[in-house]
């Protein structure tokens, strides 16, 4: 029999994927397709790859508990054997979405996807405790999304899943595996372009999302941009509903907002049906942006808003997204006291990139501001031009200090004329050792960056320890 905190059981996997078992039966709790985050009782799917071929890491698994294996070769241990591990998972995936019966919100957008699905996740949360599902991480590609929905439990009530790409056609081959019935764009930005050639481009590759919208679907869309036309003209297309949320005449918007006491934003919204006012406790006015977009998902889906609001109150910082981390730190002085370091290292394009740096503009008690910036990666032969349009941001957020990681962030220096001090790094590890050498008590630094530069490991030193006392640095 099988029980009911079981997500699959080995014949569920069989008939799913048309592979055949090998071995005792079997139920699992999980899967996942790194053998790093095996749990007891897991599905481990060996999944081919340019650099190493999962079925090397079969036995690693069955050591942290895999109860199974997807394989297409023969293995020790319990497994189902298939012709495809990859096609299997898409299998797999298509069947979780199948035998769910609840109600599944697509997200995508160039800027903000990962946060406001995360964001959306602790709104319905609340609303139904332990009955929804997202996506794990930044799992929002042609292998990432049918994991996250091979994950998914039959019993969930709603499911918040993410979609990426890096070209023409690949949201729409994931839209339809997720089904959406709710389809957000976040925002559009210049993310991409190395690939896609224009904004207008872009704008047809993420409204790509409605394509696989259930009957009756609702596209939710961003008013603040000036391809939003475009988008609602997709929408339409598929969409039984279109709502709009951001400034003027959107549908959802924000009437009134004004930083809280604690630092984020008290926002008066306007929703569909009624009025909202509530606390985000993220900073930035790109938050308020984000959590209209999260009500007005929200409301689409029959759910609580007011439970909604309480949990944008209460939700923290996302690592590499806005986490905040108040570290101690010696002055020269030898008194002790702290500064802040916003961890932005997970991403970043031209929108993130002014957005974030307006929010450290107004961190109100920074003695010193001080930004640690790497490139924005896939802009192409926009490049330079992009990374330069960065210095009005720069200047309005009154930095005091630049450190800037690598020769491709030159153009913003030229572009800055002097008008703020500026270290240059080759790379993570130099800009760790300029940072460390460079804070005081009381500063705000804020570290951003595509994924690729590895700012992340700046964070992770400066936050373990690495920070010292001024008298022990060297002059």
């Amino acid at each position: 029999m099988r029980r009911v905190t079981a997500l699959w059981t080995s014949d569920e996997i069989v008939a799913a994927t048309g592979g055949t078992l090998h071995g005792a039966a079997f139920e699992v709790g999980g899967v996942t397709f790194d053998s790093r985050e095996v749990e007891h009782g897991w599905l481990f799917v060996a999944m081919p790859g340019t650099v190493a071929d999962g079925h090397d890491f079969v036995p690693k698994a069955f050591a942290a508990g895999a109860a199974a294996a997807l394989v297409s070769k023969p293995i020790e241990g319990a497994h189902v054997l298939v012709s495809d591990v990859a096609r299997a998972l898409t299998d797999l995936a298509i069947a979780a979405r199948k035998r769910m019966a609840g109600t599944v919100i697509g997200v995508t957008g160039s800027v903000g996807k990962t946060s406001t699905k995360e964001a959306l996740y602790v709104a319905l949360e609340r609303f139904a405790k332990g009955k929804v599902h997202r996506s794990v991480k930044s799992y929002n590609n042609h292998t990432g999304v049918p994991l996250s929905l091979a994950r998914m439990p039959w019993t969930s009530e709603f499911a918040v899943l993410e979609m990426g790409m890096n070209a023409k056609g690949e949201i729409a081959a994931l839209t339809r595996l997720v089904r959406p019935h709710v389809a957000m764009i976040t925002t559009l930005a210049s993310a991409h372009i190395e690939h896609l050639g224009s904004m207008e481009a872009i704008a047809d590759a993420k409204a790509e999302i409605f394509e696989g919208l259930e009957p009756e679907g609702i596209a939710i869309i961003p008013e603040d941009t000036p391809w939003r036309d475009r988008l609602v003209k997709a929408a339409r297309r598929k969409a039984d509903r279109t709502i709009t949320f951001g400034h003027g005449d959107a549908d959802v918007t924000a009437l009134h907002a004004v930083r809280s006491e604690h630092g984020g934003s008290l926002v008066t919204a306007r929703l569909m049906e009624s009025e909202l006012t509530y606390t985000i406790a993220q900073r930035g006015d790109h938050w308020v942006t984000n959590s209209l977009a999260v009500l007005a998902a929200v409301e689409a889906v029959g759910a609580d808003l007011a439970i909604a609001g309480l949990a944008l109150a209460d939700m923290g910082g996302l690592k590499g997204r806005g986490e905040r981390h108040q570290l101690e730190i010696s002055g020269e002085d030898g008194s002790e006291g702290h500064y802040l370091l916003i961890d932005e290292s997970y991403n970043a394009n031209p929108a993130s990139m002014a957005a974030t740096l307006k929010a450290l503009g107004e961190e109100r008690d920074a003695e010193r501001r001080i930004a640690v910036l790497g490139p924005m990666r896939e802009l192409g032969e926009h490049a330079d031009e992009l990374h330069a349009g960065l210095a009005p941001a720069v200047r309005e957020a009154k930095v005091d200090h630049l450190i800037l990681v690598g020769d491709d962030m030159r153009p913003l220096e030229d572009a800055l004329s002097g008008a703020v001090a500026v270290d240059r790094a080759r790379d993570v590890a130099e800009a760790t050792d300029l940072l460390a050498r460079l804070i005081h008590p009381g500063d705000a630094v804020l570290v951003k960056a595509s994924n690729s530069i590895g700012l992340a490991k700046l964070v992770e030193r400066m936050a373990g320890g690495l920070q010292m006392a001024h008298a022990d640095k060297e002059p």
